[in-house]
């Protein structure tokens, strides 16, 4: 049997291993793929240190550095109709692009416009990178697909970030009007009942020259209300269209006149009667949510919070807006959520069933939200208002009277470290269970990240993570921390996509490069990403997205052999079925990082993964150079032979797997 003092000597060569490797791919991997000068230099020494050795390395050639650093050439009359609809998206100030090859013609003048764009191998991933960004920035971001095969593969992800409930600018293109219905290329389909329920509104655009006129009908709708995704597809007729002077366009108007900026207001006798019942109430808790971050009210919410002591959970695809170092925080206040007698629904535009979020069935409801037409689905409310978060949320600081409610306090801070000691169990069993497989269970996984991102020698506030995975993230959502808005991307909220997480971290790690929003004081910082080996598969290539990109990532995969729910296949009267959930043991993924260009690390005991960890950060700190850490666990850990197997998730707060 192996001893712990082997296992310590095996980690001690390992990490000596690791160390080498790392500086032997510094030699190749070198600089960064958005510094134009000096970048012939740099590929010509990369390319003599290879001949040296007799082996071609991995380097980025030199096109990337040299048109990124491209002055952008914004477009003017006369200009085709993808360079009108490019101008226009760069006037609504989008933040990201995010496509692969496919739709040239709108592609080429949207990156031509300046904004920062992004090429990738996977239009469904492309679509999630444009959906992280817009998560953790609040930003638009757009993504762009082509007939076909390319906008089939973005369906699943479109459907993610609707339900999210992101604004998502959809683009893509349609062949031709003259190629209907002759099947030519066996491609074109009319493409907008393939997105019915999974937008907010949709066109395709067949008149060219009220282009103009349908971009101001998608920021409209992309600008204002409740956002969801916005899907236009352009025929070759439109895009390719040509314009000598604005008279030839329909509807050609500033955007202050072809849409508001103002927004509802709560009606005065609501919020007198919503001042009323969080007086009466002991124990009340906001659920502040995802329309709480797009409207950008956190530094509302928490000035109501303190002035009346009022928790505050969050729910939302994204984490932050209420910091979870704040003593009102209850996000990690599991017990304490069950004794809230009052509810406080701001921005929660995916409602709940009943059940769905650990409230007592005693609690009453207060729901503020700015579509009327929504308030009392799922849940009947008490009281509704109808209002934007902010303006409401401002309004309940003027009129709530000061107030110190030291008990709920008190209650708060016990749940909170009732939780961090249910943590620490799951720490302790964790270590055991990993000694006990030679492997690393998640919650080891969950610890040693969190200490190693809120506890060591990084800035708490610094590092943006993207959340996802299955039964990894019942242990690692454990041990994270938001501090500030869009620190956390919750990558499974509500629909659970399949594999979006490297995707999400490519919009992600492309939001913080960039400073966008929230992310502004973290320019340039390493991104987290989680995610399991059953979701790996779906984005892995992307690796080759962060590394031509320079976008500082380190991916942590989970590999326990087997889909999360391999024991269906187990018992229940299956037969000849578990084959199906499981996968060979042992895969190395990290490999596949490393031959796109990026770093990996194999980690397969606790020992091992700090090391890894400041290994990886450090690479993509001074470097730019993304990392996948393989962590090989069992797929065992998920069966009641090893306590507390998957735990359960709970809902609103922390622990939140899809609300």
């Amino acid at each position: 049997m192996t001893t712990l003092r082997d296992q310590q000597q095996e980690a001690t060569e390992e990490t000596t291993e690791q160390e080498e490797k790392v500086v032997s791919r510094r030699n190749f991997i070198k600089g960064t793929a958005l510094a134009g000068a000096g970048a012939a230099a740099m590929l010509q020494a990369e390319q003599a240190a290879a001949d040296e050795d007799g082996v071609t390395d991995i380097r980025i050639p030199e096109e990337i550095p040299r048109t990124l650093a491209e002055a952008a050439k914004p477009a003017n009359f006369p200009m085709s109709g993808a360079e009108v609809f490019a101008k226009f998206c760069s006037d609504e100030g989008v933040g990201g692009f995010f496509c692969c090859p496919g739709n040239y013609n709108m592609i080429n003048a949207i990156a031509a416009e300046g904004i920062p764009s992004y090429g990738g191998r996977c239009e469904g991933n492309m679509t999630s990178a444009a959906d992280g960004f817009s998560r953790v920035t609040g930003e638009i971001a757009a993504t762009s697909g082509t007939e076909g095969p390319g906008f089939t593969n973005m369906i699943m992800n479109i459907g993610a970030a609707n339900s999210a409930r992101t604004p998502l600018l959809v683009i893509a293109s349609n062949k031709t009007i003259g190629e209907d219905d002759t099947e030519h290329g066996i491609q074109t389909a009319y493409q907008q009942s393939q997105t019915d329920g999974l937008k907010k509104w949709g066109k395709r655009l067949i008149t060219p020259n009220r282009i103009y006129e349908y971009a101001a009908y998608a920021f409209r709708e992309l600008k204002t209300g409740v956002p969801k995704p916005v899907h236009l597809d352009f025929p070759g007729e439109v895009s390719g269209a040509r314009f000598e002077e604005p008279g030839e366009l329909q509807y050609y108007y500033d955007k202050t006149r072809y849409r508001t900026e103002s927004k509802p207001h709560p009606n005065p006798a609501d919020i007198s009667r919503a001042v009323d019942m969080i007086q009466r109430a002991e124990r009340p808790m906001i659920v502040a949510s995802t329309g709480v971050f797009y409207d950008k009210a956190w530094e509302a919410l928490l000035r109501v919070a303190e002035k009346n002591d009022i928790a505050v959970t969050e729910s939302a695809p994204q984490r932050g807006h209420f910091s979870d170092g704040h003593p009102l925080s209850a996000s990690t206040s599991m017990d304490a959520v069950r004794s809230a007698d009052l509810v406080i629904l701001v921005g929660q535009y995916c409602m709940p069933s009943i059940g769905e979020f650990a409230f007592g069935p005693d609690a009453k409801w207060i729901r503020i939200d700015p579509d009327a037409t929504d308030i009392g689905r799922n849940v009947p409310i008490d009281l509704g208002i109808v209002s934007s978060e902010k303006a409401a949320l401002e309004a309940l600081v003027d009129a709530l009277p000061s107030r110190t409610r030291q008990s709920w306090r008190d209650e708060l801070a016990a749940a909170r470290q009732a939780f961090d000691d249910q943590s620490e169990e799951y720490y302790r069993l964790g270590l055991q269970h990993s000694a006990a497989t030679e492997s690393i269970h998640p919650a080891v996984i969950g610890k040693h990240l969190g200490d190693f991102l809120y506890q060591g020698e990084i800035d708490r506030d610094q590092t943006t993570v993207v959340s996802g995975g299955y039964g990894i993230g019942r242990y690692t959502r454990r041990y994270l921390r938001a501090f500030r808005p869009g620190q956390i991307c919750n990558g499974a909220y509500q629909y659970g996509a399949i594999g979006p997480d490297i995707g999400y971290t490519v919009g992600v790690g492309a939001a913080v490069q960039n400073g966008i929003g929230p992310q502004a004081p973290y320019k340039g910082a390493p991104v987290f990403g989680i995610t399991g080996d059953a979701g790996v598969a779906y984005s892995i290539m992307e690796f080759d997205t962060l590394g031509k990109y320079r976008i500082p990532a380190i991916m942590l995969v989970y590999n326990n052999n087997a889909w999360g729910v391999w024991t269906s296949g187990a018992g229940r009267g299956a037969v000849r079925a578990q084959h199906m959930y499981l996968f060979q043991e042992n895969l190395r993924y990290e490999k596949i990082a490393e031959a796109l260009g990026c770093n990996g690390e194999y980690v397969n005991s606790p020992e091992q993964l700090t090391p890894a960890l400041e290994r990886s950060y450090e690479l993509a700190t001074r470097e730019g150079i993304s990392t996948l850490i393989n962590c090989q666990g069992k797929k065992e850990f998920w069966t009641n032979q090893y306590p507390p197997a998957m735990p359960r998730h709970f809902a609103p707060g922390a622990l939140a797997y899809y609300k």
